[in-house]
Formats: structure tokens, C-alpha cells, sequence
């Protein structure tokens, strides 16, 4: 039996989660983007109603740490003034949708985000909390690693398909009636039992056996999947990264000063809409070699109570010893949350020190067992295998 508790449920602003340092409340930001006024209000209330810490997650939401019990009331008044706040809980949790954040004006990507916001909120499909949609029409595809369940994406032949999540090929679709095609998609999952089965996720659901019914089949390509951005100058704005996915509010204030518009990414990443040159501030990482972008922690040990072990100091330490190439994982404790899939080297913290998984996750059988955090930072080679 595992040693921690998988709740089943991610935080949300209506329903926040207790944490080490206080609630944890994450904003879903619609469309995937904070206008100027949004950031420098959500900067102000953070550090009003919690500790002045923020934190972007792999799926592109924005969470308040530090928040008091007492404090939540009037953390969601300010929230619901920004528009930040959905009309329900059962509203908030079905809006879990990923957008690629390098889309123009006018385009498909901005535009059937929206219709399916809008459609969320009218029709209560019953899925899964975790369960979420992507919206990922560029040229070529930004989302095909993150955390979703139903893709709308573009083809290999310019078109746009809807396609599950763990099959390879997606159902052509027009314009009109992509939105409409990915909802029949979910209620399909949800009446033919995937809700139950498959731990709540499509993937999973369709790897157990589950046949997609015939009308939702699907036998086109998407399209070819681009490596994850490094930070720098793209056409329309600024990438600039964060390190483990944390900044300070002063840092959000500060980035909604000159950027009219941030867009979130699932990459722990913030693209800064109109920026001609990369800001400077201590808080981002801005250079494309930044050995810290080769690291993921969680919180760890002492803001979670569930993590054994302290992670982002350590894997700040290790993260010039990792190759350009190669990615460490540092987790507090089996579950994985920052980092969920593989990693070239996942250092997993147990009662007895770190267990040490190669090209896995933190869930696979470890090669070493027990590492103590001294004979980790003694030979960085133990991790890579060098002698």
C-alpha cells in the first residue's frame, strides 16, 4: 500500500488545497492567457492573502500558495472581480482545457478555446476531474506531451482532427463542428464507463481495451510535434521560463507592467505578448543553456506533508552536472506530481534517502535504493552513470 494518498482531485480557486505553507488555490486562466490587468490584480492579492508565492503547474494553470483559511473568502471576492472565478464548482473543474500559447489573433487556436469554454459551462458532461481537453491547431503541434485527454489538433494535411488521447490517428473535422465532434467524444467516454475505468483518463481507457464507436474513429495523421521552446524571442512576444515553476508576485507585478497580455504554458514558462527583447529580472530564466532548465522538482519536504525529502535546493545543486540533453527529476516523494511521465534521471525521496530510477518515472523499479543526499551531491557521475 502506498505510502501517500492520491486525492483523485487537482486544487481549483473554489476548492483549494491544503498545503505545508497554507491553501493552495490554482486559477484556470481562460484561454490559457492573464491580461495586464488580471496579472498585476492576481500579483496584489497574493501578496495580500498569501505568502507571495505563485506557482505555474504542467498544465498551465496559476496557483496562490500561502493562503489562509480566513483569507480564502476575500482571496475569491478579488478573483471574481478580475473574472477569474467560475460560476460554479462543477463548472470550474470541467473547464480544464491546454492552449498552445503561440496563437495569432484571429486563428483557430484563440477561437475554439473559447467555444469550448462556453460549451463546457452549458453542459454538464460528468467527467473526471483530471480529465481535460487540448487546443493545438498550429503548423506544427506544442501539446503532444502535455496532459489531456482530447485533442483537438491539426492535421498532417493542414485540416483539423479530434483525436483521443493514446491512439495514434484523429477524426477529420470541419471548423464548425470541431467543438460539437470533441463533446460527443467525452460523452462517449463517459456513458460507455471510462469515467470508472482506466483511472478516469482516456489513455488509460483506451490502452484497456476501450473501442472508439465508428462516427468517432479516426484515420488522419496530426501533424509533425516540435521539441519543447526554449526561452527567447518568438514572432509576438518573449518566452521566458521560471525556475521549477515558481516566482514571486513582485515578478508577476513587475511582467504585467509591460507585457499587455501573458500566456501560459505547460512547460513552466510564461510567453510575454508584443516583447521585442527579453526582460531581465532575477526571478526568470531567460538564456535557451540554462542548466536549471534541465531540472523538475515538486514543492517537497517541508511545504508538502506527504514528500520526504527536500527537492529543489538539490536539484538547483545538480543541475549543472546534468547533460544538455538529459532531464532530472527530483520528487518528494512516488507520485510524481511536477513530473508525472519519464525522465532521463528521477531521484525519488523515501523513508530511507532517494531511490534512483534511469529512463523512468517516479513509480519504476529504482536501480539504487536509498541514496543519502550527501553521496548524491558527492559524485554527480552516480546519476549519469558516469565513472
Amino acid at each position: 500500500m502506498s505510502a501517500f494518498e492520491i486525492k483523485g482531485w487537482c486544487p481549483s480557486a473554489l476548492r483549494p488545497m491544503p498545503s505545508g505553507d497554507g491553501l493552495v488555490v490554482r486559477l484556470r486562466p481562460r484561454g490559457g492567457r492573464l491580461s495586464s490587468a488580471q496579472a498585476a490584480g492576481i500579483a496584489e492579492l497574493s501578496a495580500r492573502h498569501g505568502n507571495g508565492l505563485l506557482d505555474l503547474t504542467g498544465r498551465a494553470n496559476l496557483q496562490i500558495r500561502g493562503v489562509g483559511e480566513k483569507s480564502h473568502e476575500a482571496l475569491i471576492e478579488g478573483l471574481d472581480r478580475l473574472g477569474l472565478v467560475d460560476a460554479s464548482l462543477q463548472s470550474e473543474t470541467q473547464r480544464n482545457i491546454l492552449v498552445a500559447p503561440f496563437w495569432r489573433d484571429g486563428d483557430d487556436t484563440s477561437a475554439l478555446a473559447a467555444e469550448l469554454e462556453e460549451a463546457l459551462a452549458a453542459r454538464p458532461l460528468g467527467l473526471p476531474e483530471k480529465f481535460g481537453f487540448a487546443i493545438d491547431c498550429g503548423v506544427e503541434r506544442l501539446l503532444a506531451q502535455g496532459a489531456a485527454d482530447i485533442r483537438v489538433e491539426r492535421a498532417v494535411d493542414g485540416g483539423l482532427i479530434v483525436r483521443a488521447d493514446g491512439v495514434p490517428l484523429g477524426h477529420s473535422v470541419t471548423r464548425q463542428d470541431a467543438i460539437e465532434t470533441a463533446l460527443s467524444l467525452a460523452a462517449w467516454f463517459v456513458a460507455s464507463g471510462g469515467a470508472q475505468n482506466g483511472r478516469g483518463r482516456m489513455a488509460s481507457y483506451i490502452a484497456s481495451g476501450a473501442r472508439l464507436p465508428d462516427d468517432l474513429v479516426g484515420n488522419t495523421a496530426p501533424a509533425p510535434t516540435i521539441a519543447t521552446p526554449h526561452p527567447g524571442l518568438r514572432d509576438g512576444g518573449a518566452l521566458v521560463g521560471l525556475a521549477f515553476g515558481q516566482l514571486q508576485s513582485a515578478t508577476l507585478a513587475h511582467l504585467a507592467t509591460f507585457a499587455p497580455g501573458l500566456r501560459m504554458t505547460p512547460w513552466r514558462m510564461i510567453f510575454l505578448e508584443g516583447l521585442r527583447g527579453m526582460p531581465g529580472h532575477d526571478d526568470l530564466v531567460t538564456h535557451a543553456t540554462d542548466p536549471l532548465l534541465r531540472v523538475v522538482a515538486c514543492t517537497g519536504s517541508p511545504i508538502c506533508p506527504e514528500a520526504f525529502a527536500e527537492t529543489r535546493e538539490l536539484a538547483a545543486t545538480l543541475a549543472p552536472h546534468i547533460p544538455a540533453d538529459a532531464r532530472l527529476h527530483v520528487s518528494g516523494c512516488a507520485k510524481g506530481c511536477a513530473h508525472p511521465g519519464p525522465a532521463a534521471i528521477t531521484l525519488v525521496g523515501t523513508a530511507d534517502g532517494f531511490d534512483l530510477v534511469r529512463n523512468g518515472s517516479p513509480r519504476d523499479i529504482p536501480t539504487m535504493r536509498g541514496l543519502s543526499r550527501e553521496e548524491i551531491l558527492a559524485g554527480p557521475g552516480l546519476l549519469t552513470g558516469a565513472r
